[in-house]
């Protein structure tokens, strides 16, 4: 029986080429369904951008598959998206995957609200590549050298910064009550890099106390922004696949 996925990608690159590399290992058992957010569903983020915008467009997603239940997978921003869907549809979710989520939904508190208020206001009054560069800087460990890709930036590319900055609005404004993630029973994998910044660790540490099934594991010589082949390694992969397994034999057990 086939297993149906679906990927979220993060602020920055397109899903079907965040998760290209993903499908191609994981073969033909598994249907990976990747879905780019809302927030670049036009040339400008739409008027009124607000997470329950991507919450409902992932229903609608799935409903367009044939999907009552799926498997999610959530990679930075689309992490964001993927917590916020477990908290309002855990009944839609047959697992969820998460590696290294923009932000946990509800209302911050001591270091990571810390964090965020610092990310802001470094990031205030940037725009363009100024943006990026010190949006990207911001989310890894010091001495960390990020590798500067060669040739000019993919058209998809301009409208990612006006993207970022209105995701990072949407994250703070949206109502969540983290307590609701602890009514989640299905199984979650967390995935962060030794090379990102002290922040994710700080995220793994409030997710592991709120889902009761949860598995983290940390990967070394790893950050958020390297390629997704360097990524979805073989050890990686059988991660995914392990939290499934565990899903489908939880789910035989009902």
């Amino acid at each position: 029986m086939a297993i149906d996925v679906i990927a979220l990608p993060g602020g920055v690159m397109p899903a079907g080429m965040r998760y290209q590399p993903l499908a191609a290992a994981l073969g033909a058992d598994v249907r990976l369904h990747a879905k780019d957010l809302e927030v670049y569903s036009t040339e400008q983020p739409p008027a009124g951008y607000a997470i329950d915008a991507e919450v409902s467009a992932l229903s609608s997603f799935a409903d367009s598959l044939g999907l009552q239940q799926f498997h999610l997978l959530g990679y930075s921003g689309g992490g964001f998206v993927s917590l916020a869907f477990a908290g309002a549809h855990p009944d839609r979710l047959l697992s969820l995957a998460l590696f290294e989520p923009a932000s946990i939904p509800g209302r911050l508190t001591g270091e990571e609200a810390r964090l965020y208020r610092d990310l802001n206001e470094h990031l205030s009054g940037l725009s363009g590549p100024q943006f990026m560069q010190a949006f990207i800087a911001l989310q890894v460990r010091e001495g960390v050298e990020i590798a500067r890709p060669e040739g000019p930036p993919p058209p998809w590319m301009a409208n990612r910064p006006a993207g970022l900055a209105a995701m990072m609005a949407a994250f703070g404004d949206y109502s969540f009550d983290r307590e609701s993630l602890r009514h989640c029973d299905f199984p979650v994998f967390l995935g962060y890099g030794d090379l990102t910044g002290v922040h994710e660790e700080i995220r793994a540490g409030i997710l592991s106390r709120l889902f009761p099934d949860i598995h983290v594991r940390r990967f070394q010589g790893i950050h958020h922004f390297v390629s997704p082949e360097q990524l979805y390694t073989p050890r990686h992969v059988s991660a995914l696949r392990q939290l499934w397994a565990r899903a489908t034999a939880r789910d035989s057990r009902f």
